[in-house]
């Protein structure tokens, strides 16, 4: 018999909606399934038990009134600890933060709860959104389901944890490095990176005005088990708001494209080197695709190693005027982690070589925009290795840049501003641990992306939540 906190956002709504379920029984079941597995996990660092069980009564006085549901009602959700909730500390990870208490909501807790969705807990991440390996020097260490001794990712690692393991039916995180896609692939969730402006991004800590490279490659976006929730939540996210001026309204589908779609395969990215089983995963997915009815080819778009080139100067430069602000807030394994990978990028000495950047940029996504137009949809690794052991991001240079190379399939994204979702498609025999790809597309054409997900998932898709593997 299945069990409630098994269900997927998508059922537990209809469930609802159909008065199968009451919003109280599913909350107490995932308010337990917490009490359950999070302390082997540590992926959930505060509960709102008391605020979602008066939620979720209300939430069914509303239906049994007959008033109008959203398309989430009743349903609970977890929310990334560095996006804010009104009345609720916004901390980033750090203990200076600890009691930074946000005013109003974030606009997309805002539209998760006009939703009808009901917060049920904070999730953990690294200090300050930093890093892909998720430990925090306010939480501690947050551990992956699949496998104890190895990472959850980050930063959004709790969210993931979270998720596969059952304590929350979909959540909330962000991505300005693959913090979305990073805790998905490592623990066999799916994600999804929306475009630049497709879903608003706006905060009060630890300050309301954003440094450049934040306003142009930083993003909100929804976490889950499956494909079809991911689709759900970003449905609810997307469209502008008046406290980020760039979002924008856009139609969730693009017009038609002529069939079958074209999709480049890189399964062995440019720039290091990829474990086999990664790229074999890969070539799985390929053929998932191709039995889907697309058309694959193994091609790389041009300048691929300059797209994270850019990510990288572009990220690091940026960083480096705030460096003073951050480094004391932050833990010695953080700070080791960000200034080894800050010096292995060649700095931006002044305004020409910032300028010299972002003409380079542009001519990047012009590039990947005229190859796009051939082949809509790229799919590649998400990390080009296994996800690695607790503290080899930080303990010395070497496991630095061996981290910073494995992550490289997905930043590309986030310099040119495309959408991208990461699915699981197979698990490591040696290891147990899941191995996700990437799907990137072009700009706003988040429902291809997904489309060619959800035809993966359906061939090559994990069984989760599961049991934390002790």
């Amino acid at each position: 018999m299945t069990e409630i906190w098994q269900l997927s956002a998508t059922e537990l709504a209809q469930r609802i909606a159909d008065r199968q379920l009451s919003s109280a029984e599913v909350v107490d079941a995932h308010l337990a399934r917490i009490d359950a597995v999070n302390p082997a996990l540590n992926a959930v660092v505060r509960v709102l038990a008391d605020e979602a069980r008066a939620a979720a009564v209300a939430a069914d006085r509303m239906l049994a009134a007959g008033e109008q549901m959203g398309p989430l009602h009743g349903v609970p959700f977890t929310v990334k600890e560095n996006i804010d909730m009104a009345g609720l500390p916004t901390t980033w990870g750090v203990p200076a933060l600890a009691q930074a208490v946000a005013p109003v909501d974030a606009p997309v807790v805002e539209r998760m709860r006009a939703a009808g969705a009901i917060p049920i807990a904070r999730t953990n991440l690294p200090d300050m959104a930093l890093r892909i390996h998720t430990t925090s020097s306010l939480h501690g260490l947050t551990r992956n389901p699949w496998h104890p001794e190895r990472t959850a990712g980050g930063s959004s690692g709790g969210e993931a944890a979270a998720l596969a393991s059952g304590m929350s039916p979909i959540g909330l995180g962000n991505d300005i490095g693959g913090s979305l896609r990073n805790p998905a692939n490592a623990c066999g969730i799916a994600s999804i990176r929306p475009s630049a402006g497709r879903v608003p991004d706006a905060g009060y800590i630890p300050v309301e005005d954003h440094l450049l490279a934040v306003q142009l490659m930083n993003v909100q976006g929804p976490m889950a088990r499956r494909v079809a929730d991911v689709r759900l939540g970003l449905r609810v996210l997307m469209g502008a708001h008046p406290r980020d001026p760039w979002s924008i309204d856009a139609p969730f589908e693009g017009k038609s494209l002529g069939r079958p779609i074209r999709v480049a395969v890189v399964a062995e990215p440019p720039g290091g080197s990829t474990h086999p089983q990664v790229a074999a995963t890969v070539r799985r997915a390929a053929q998932a695709l191709a039995d889907a009815g697309y058309v694959v080819e193994e091609v790389c778009p041009p300048r691929y190693e300059d797209a994270i080139s850019c990510w990288a100067r572009f990220i690091m430069g940026d960083f480096n005027s705030v460096l003073g602000l951050l480094q004391p807030m932050m833990g010695a394994d953080a700070v080791a982690f960000l200034n080894t990978a800050n010096q292995s990028v060649p700095p931006l000495a002044d305004a020409t070589a910032w300028s010299h950047l972002m003409v380079e940029r542009d001519g990047v996504a012009r590039a990947w925009s005229t190859f796009m137009a051939e082949r809509p949809l790229l799919l590649s690794p998400t990390w080009t290795q296994l996800p690695f052991a607790h503290g080899f991001d930080s303990a010395a240079p070497e496991g630095t840049a061996a981290t910073m190379e494995l992550m490289r399939p997905v930043v590309p994204a986030n310099v040119l501003g495309l959408p991208s979702a990461c699915v699981p498609a197979g698990r490591d025999e040696a290891t147990g641990l899941p191995i996700g790809v990437l799907v990137t597309g072009r700009r706003l054409r988040e429902d291809l992306c997904l489309e060619a997900a959800e035809a993966i998932e359906a061939r090559l898709g994990l069984a989760t939540p599961i049991d934390p593997v002790r």
